[in-house]
């Protein structure tokens, strides 16, 4: 099923590229034609591009190398090396990065291209806050992202996924997660539909397997179920969390997301369901405020992916909520703060970078301040925060003979800073160049 995905993303490129075959009778030169049949000006053919990078972070080895050239042919990087072993072809267009620090593209794991969809949106307006909120991720340096649900716009996703695929217009290169799917508790009411736009709505076992089957019809790439429900603590200060799915509804949707080549992601606060979601053995567990020792040893021996989004479950708002609800009592902050660094410090655990960004509680375009965020409360140092978001990222995409690393034959996908991220993380908030697929995005280094 990945082959026959990747396949198709590659077609679909080659059409857009392709030029009318029949004699063109319209205006200017012959155009290229998209998927709907439409025709748009087609991209410049591709030539030699040489990048000189005055450092290059290998984010392999963690070690900084000292006067780089990157050959880029098209959209992948052909050739790196030292200059003085690296011959620049004549004719080659020449990037001067020398006073910078080059890294691969960033992958941000937990993305919502989409706003929250209220019952007034339209899907126009949607539409178009999903490609400004893709394109401020891109400009920040954010090649690559996995969006965790569209937040009540359907198949939407895929939509945006499939445009920046075909050139329409700049973006991430995307994975997506659709609708996702909950837990229905009580039984269907027809005089209530479910809105189809919504998260899809599961009642057994067989309703779960049929979900996925339905949204990876439609181009799914990941599956966002939701085993563990809110938080609240007890009168003791206890936080305690609701289950969701019975497991053995949980277990149908991840086996049957596996059985059709695919992964899923679990977003989980704590208690049963977050234990459910890691014996199920779901790829990515999401958030995680009540993690004990327990849980994260069997995410490790799974080689289970944790994606805690800090920033996100950080911010003042979570005070606000937790001093309502408990009278200024309890916090879930620090309890969150304190089994994220626990986690991120167990032997062989990996630790994605994802922002969990959504245009309400976390600005597109600002979710450099996660890898900080990675450091300061997760207790990662700054190459492993930056490994989270390349080549961690990249591994769990199972992405990672494309991007994550500047090498030979993966995408030419480039940021560069000014400063050294491995001595000030925060380097990472302030991208000043972006490249993807060996086009120039943002250049404020000039």
């Amino acid at each position: 099923m990945r082959w026959i995905f990747l396949t198709a993303i590659a077609w679909a490129a080659a059409q857009a590229q392709t030029p009318l075959q029949t004699p063109w009778r319209g205006a200017g030169p012959t155009p290229c034609v998209g998927s709907d049949g439409g025709m748009f000006q087609c991209a410049a053919a591709a030539h030699v591009v040489a990048v000189r990078a005055g450092r290059l972070l290998d984010t392999k080895t963690g070690q900084t190398l000292k006067s780089e050239v990157i050959l880029i042919s098209g959209d992948r990087i052909t050739e790196t090396g030292p200059e003085g072993k690296v011959k620049i072809p004549a004719g080659a267009q020449i990037i001067d990065l020398r006073s910078s620090t080059v890294l691969p593209g960033l992958i941000d794991g937990h993305t919502h291209m989409f706003n929250n969809r209220g019952p007034k949106g339209s899907t126009e307006n949607s539409m178009l806050i999903a490609v400004q909120n893709a394109q401020a991720d891109l400009r920040a340096g954010f090649t690559t992202a996995r969006d965790m649900s569209s937040h009540g716009n359907g198949y939407g996703d895929i939509e945006i996924r499939n445009a920046i695929n075909e050139g329409r217009f700049d973006g991430p290169r995307y994975q997506v997660s659709t609708l996702g799917i909950v837990w229905g508790s009580t039984p269907a009411n027809p005089a209530a539909p479910d809105n189809p736009l919504a998260s899809t709505v599961v009642r057994s076992v067989e309703d779960a397997r049929a979900a996925v089957r339905e949204q990876i019809a439609h181009g799914a790439d990941w599956i966002k179920l939701f085993p563990a429900g809110g938080y609240s603590f007890t009168a003791d200060g206890k936080d305690q969390y609701v289950v969701t799915y019975p497991l053995p509804v949980l277990q149908a949707l991840i086996d049957e997301t596996h059985r059709l080549g695919k992964k899923a992601g679990c977003h989980v606060y704590g208690g049963e369901g977050q234990k459910n979601a890691i014996v199920a053995g779901c790829d990515t567990i999401e958030h995680g405020f009540g993690l004990n020792q327990e849980q994260v040893n069997m995410m490790a021996a799974k080689k289970l992916y944790y994606d805690p989004t800090l920033v996100r479950y950080t911010i003042p708002s979570m005070d606000d909520t937790d001093a309502k609800n408990t009278g200024n009592k309890y916090r879930i902050i620090p309890i969150f703060e304190k089994n994220a660094a626990m986690a991120a410090a167990t032997k062989g655990i990996k630790v994605m970078m994802g922002s969990g960004v959504d245009g309400s509680t976390f600005a597109h375009g600002t979710q450099g301040l996660e890898f900080e965020a990675l450091v300061k409360l997760a207790g990662l140092t700054t190459l492993r925060a930056i490994q989270a978001g390349t080549v961690i990222n990249a591994e769990a995409l199972g992405w990672q003979d494309k991007v994550g690393v500047i090498e030979k034959g993966k995408y030419a996908d480039l940021i560069a800073v000014t400063g050294d991220p491995l001595a000030d993380i925060t380097e990472l908030q302030r991208v000043k160049f972006v490249m993807k697929g060996g086009k120039v995005i943002k250049n404020d280094l000039q």
